[in-house]
């Protein structure tokens, strides 16, 4: 079974819809800024990339509204986006015939920090009723299923930073196996809280250029010094190739294959040599029948950290060779959007489609001074206008959770 893309959603910080963020991801525009979420004085990381313009009442009823987290608003609002977007008419659909995967990593830490100030402060019998079923991350998938029906498979995927893309992957599959005949598929994220920000600098994985918000995410840069946290959400539209061109859908990309592994090796730290990493990436290739040399542009993890990009360019190196032809172009949309944690895969990956779709590869902005140790080819500063065939979106989470998405042109 052939399996397109033909809705995609988006919530980031350089847009709240999908076509605003592919224009501001193609000019090269950074979404970070000092922190709005909370006073972040005496933090030693203070900026984010938050979705300062996300208005959940675009796309929700108020009362929907103060029922969901805001990672939950992110969700429903971009499966919403995508459906609009792809010109399905799911009310004259089987309902049991639609389903979602959605990802996330965390969940709502705002409210979980903030009950628990009020039970420290007051005491039992004082929390709000709705804070389990706001907080647990499961939520974004229920509330997308209730916000558009759907009464197929409903599931949530929890693999860190890659959740987003296993979640996409998971879709795929149900459909292969004809549970269902469209599944909505993204991730989503909203942890910019005291916790989070502070936990993950104690963990010295958080750019400190405080004073430089958009120069502070510098994937592959011998400068780097961490990631900059973000926020946002992307869901996408698939279904079955023939069902999508007997309704003269607009198809955007065609999802090909996807590889999974494990590193077995921190809960933390990337397998130093990428070895497994290389393997998600050859076995997404070898599922969508590619060989290294179709692939025009690789979606980067990029974080921004030490290990990651080195990590990250040795992989890359292990599957595509460097000594007879490069590996293709490379970008890493984290330089603009941040690290968005359970959303990012979801969100790269719609980028990646978007790449594929207009034949434009989206610049790493920030790549002032290269990493030796990061010697490919990394589309600094400006976009490039490439028609490809075929790309990856590369995705490796926190316990070694490793994913690699594969779309081709249509």
């Amino acid at each position: 079974m052939r399996i397109v893309v033909t809705g995609i959603g988006v919530i980031s910080s350089i847009g709240c819809t999908a076509p605003l963020f592919w224009d501001n991801l193609v000019a090269g525009h950074s979404g970070a800024a000092a922190i709005g979420a909370f006073d972040a004085a005496g933090f030693a990381s203070r900026i984010a990339c938050e979705a300062r313009d996300f208005v959940p009442e675009d796309w929700l009823d108020r009362k929907r509204v103060r029922s969901m987290a805001r990672f939950s608003q992110f969700a429903s609002s971009a499966a919403l986006q995508a459906v609009k977007d792809s010109g399905l008419d799911l009310a004259a659909g089987d309902p049991s015939r639609l389903g979602c995967v959605i990802g996330a990593a965390a969940g709502d830490y705002q409210l979980l920090e903030s009950q628990h100030s009020t039970l420290l402060a007051k005491g039992p019998g004082h929390g709000n009723p709705l804070a389990v079923p706001k907080i647990i991350p499961n939520m974004a998938a229920s509330n997308v299923a209730i916000d558009v029906g759907a009464q197929g498979p409903s599931i949530a995927v929890l693999s860190a930073c890659a959740s987003g893309a296993h979640s996409i992957g998971a879709a795929m599959d149900m459909l292969s196996l004809g549970h269902a005949d469209i599944m909505l598929a993204g991730g989503t994220e909203s942890t910019i809280t005291p916790l989070v920000v502070d936990s993950y600098a104690c963990m010295r994985v958080l750019s400190s250029r405080n004073d430089q918000p958009q120069q502070a995410s510098r994937p592959f840069d011998r400068d780097r010094d961490g990631f900059v946290i973000g926020e946002g959400a992307a869901v996408l539209v698939l279904e079955n190739y023939e069902s999508a061109k007997r309704r003269g859908a607009r198809i955007y990309a065609e999802l090909l294959g996807y590889g999974s592994t494990c590193d077995a090796f921190s809960i933390a730290i990337p397998e130093p040599e990428g070895k497994l990493a290389a393997q998600a990436m050859s076995v997404a290739l070898t599922r969508s029948g590619l060989n290294p040399a179709d692939i025009g542009y690789i979606n980067a993890h990029g974080t921004s950290t030490q290990a990651n990009d080195k990590t990250e360019t040795l992989a890359i190196k292990r599957v595509f060779g460097v000594n007879t032809t490069p590996p293709p172009p490379i970008s890493s949309n984290k330089s603009m959007i941040g690290h968005t944690l359970g959303a990012a895969g979801a969100i790269e990956a719609a980028a990646t489609i978007l790449a594929i779709h207009h034949g434009i590869l989206p610049p790493t902005i920030n790549l002032d001074h290269p990493d030796p140790d990061c010697n490919l080819d990394y589309i600094p500063h400006y976009a490039r206008k490439v028609p490809i065939k075929a790309a990856i979106s590369n995705s490796f989470g926190f316990g070694g959770h490793n994913c690699v998405l594969c779309f081709g042109k249509i």
